[in-house]
Parts: C-alpha cells; sequence; structure tokens
C-alpha cells in the first residue's frame, strides 16, 4: 500500500487539496534560497521552525510537500502525495507543472549556498550531511519516481527540456523544470548505495542478495530485463504463477496476474493489487539478485 505521507515527516497539512493529472511521476529538488550570502560573506541559516511557520502560515500559496533540513534529518510534509502541491511556477495555458505525473512531489531542502552552521560554511547542499535523504529517497522509490534524471543532473545551466518533463519519470531539478526561472538546487547529493544484505563480494564489490525495487514505471508492458525473469520465477515459487509460458523476460499481462496474486496474497485489495510492483510487496517478495 502506498504510504501518501513520508514515514518519519511531521504531519503539517495545510490544506487546499487538489488531484494531480496523472502520468510519469516525479520529484522536483528545490533548495529555500531565503537568503543571498557569498563566500566572503556568509550568512547564518535560516532556522528550521521559521520555514515550517512560513509555510503553514503567509506562505502556503507556495507551499511544497516536504521540507527537508539536511543538517539534522528533519521532515515536515504540507501536501499528501496524491496532491499537487504549489512550488514551482504554471503559467495559465502553458506547460502544467504542479500537476504534471501520478505524483509530482517537491522537496524544498533547508539550504543556501554559504550558509553558515555551527561555525562551518557550506557553499553546496552536497557539502552538508544530507542526513534522511535516504529515508526521502526510500518513500520516492515507493511511488514509482525511479532515480533518474532526464533533464541531467541539477547544475548552474538549467534544461528546461519539455518533452522529458511531459513524458518521463524521474527527478527534476527546480531549474530544469519548463516555466520556471530559477536555476536551484545546483547541486543534489547521490542516489543512496544499495546495502550490503550478506551475499558476499567479487572484486571488491559487494552485491546485494536481492534486487532492489526499481521504482513502478520500471514495469511497463514490453520491457525486457533479466529482473523480470527473477521476480516470475519467484512468483511461481509463491504459488502466485499464472504463466501458460515461462515467466520470460518481457513484462507482459501474465506478470501483472501473477504479480496481482501476490499482492492479494499479501492482503492488499482493489488498486493495492493492479499487478504493478510496489516497494514493499517487492521486498516481501526476495527477487535474488541478477
Amino acid at each position: 500500500m502506498t504510504d501518501l505521507w513520508m514515514p518519519g515527516a511531521t504531519r503539517r497539512d495545510v490544506g487546499n487539496h487538489a488531484p494531480t493529472d496523472g502520468g510519469p511521476s516525479k520529484a522536483i529538488a528545490h533548495i529555500t534560497w531565503d537568503r543571498n550570502a557569498t563566500k566572503a560573506k556568509p550568512v547564518a541559516l535560516v532556522p528550521y521552525e521559521d520555514l515550517v511557520s512560513y509555510f503553514t502560515g503567509g506562505g502556503k500559496g507556495v507551499a511544497s510537500h516536504i521540507l527537508w533540513d539536511p543538517f539534522t534529518g528533519r521532515f515536515t510534509q504540507f501536501f499528501p502525495a496524491d496532491s499537487r502541491s504549489l512550488s514551482l511556477e504554471d503559467h495559465a495555458g502553458g506547460t502544467r507543472t504542479n500537476r504534471a505525473g501520478k505524483y509530482v512531489i517537491q522537496v524544498e531542502t533547508l539550504f543556501f549556498p554559504y550558509c553558515e552552521v555551527d561555525g562551518k560554511v557550506y557553499a553546496k547542499l552536497t557539502d552538508t550531511p544530507c542526513k534522511g535523504w535516504d529515508k526521502l529517497n526510500a518513500w520516492t522509490l515507493s511511488l514509482g519516481i525511479p532515480n533518474v534524471w532526464p533533464n541531467g543532473a541539477p547544475t548552474a545551466v538549467p534544461n528546461r527540456n519539455e518533452h522529458n518533463w511531459e513524458t518521463q519519470a524521474g527527478w527534476y531539478g527546480h531549474g530544469d523544470t519548463p516555466e520556471n526561472s530559477h536555476i536551484d538546487p545546483l547541486s543534489w547529493p547521490a542516489w543512496p548505495k544499495l546495502a550490503d544484505t550478506g551475499s558476499g563480494s567479487t572484486g571488491g564489490t559487494t552485491k546485494p542478495k536481492y534486487e532492489p525495487f526499481p521504482g513502478a514505471s520500471f514495469f511497463a508492458i514490453g520491457r525486457k530485463s533479466p529482473i523480470i525473469t527473477a521476480m516470475g520465477k519467484r512468483l511461481v515459487a509463491k504459488g502466485c504463477g499464472r504463466y501458460r509460458v515461462g515467466p520470460g523476460p518481457e513484462f507482459s499481462e501474465a506478470d501483472k496476474a501473477s504479480y496481482a496474486a501476490w499482492q492479494r496474497k499479501l492482503g492488499y485489495s482493489g488498486s493495492g493489487a493492479d499487478g504493478i510492483p510496489g516497494k514493499t510487496s517487492w521486498d516481501e517478495l526476495q527477487v535474488p539478485n541478477v
């Protein structure tokens, strides 16, 4: 079952919910950039509580889904995942931004270049501890948002490719979103490394015992991958196989029917048993690493 509220985040629902348009799910990376500082003149970081007060008060009209403090790992959520939030420019008659996907998760990160925290100055977001990034990323993966940057990883040079935005799931920098003029976040932490699950190592590289969840968008009809074959074999082993032939490497309607049987076996029903893997059911299936 999908968590519309990020596990571990403080919930401060600001209301004003509105549906999204459907389509490829996205996450948008922002920094608050609420003060201007320079290397020569660093400025103290704004208190986290001030931003929470802003987004639940006078700043409701530009609130994101998530406020993240990368220094402490705190999170506050203002909208459920199935509602649009309001941190992007969205011009009338133009490309949809705040609503452009099944989920359009916007993350405001408490940071600006050359902020000072406990006597230390941080030029880039990636210089911070980035505490909690693994938890945030696990949640967005569970919503079917893959760890890819369709318009490229954030830099100071924006790429606002509108076709990618409208057709490809993944992460986008605020500066790489159509119709938006900001250039943040300038940098973003690397995707969390896979945890060692005790399968041993080869050539100094540890491989996980089980395949990590590749994101719901991976499971499109016609997708070919050894992961699909390994998944099908596990479904058969669990008594959920609905195959006449196979399983094979191409994701098919038989795979969907088999996976839906697995979801029902775990207690899901309705849209929760649609045959498209989610992170929780995938982790339970324990597909061997390929």
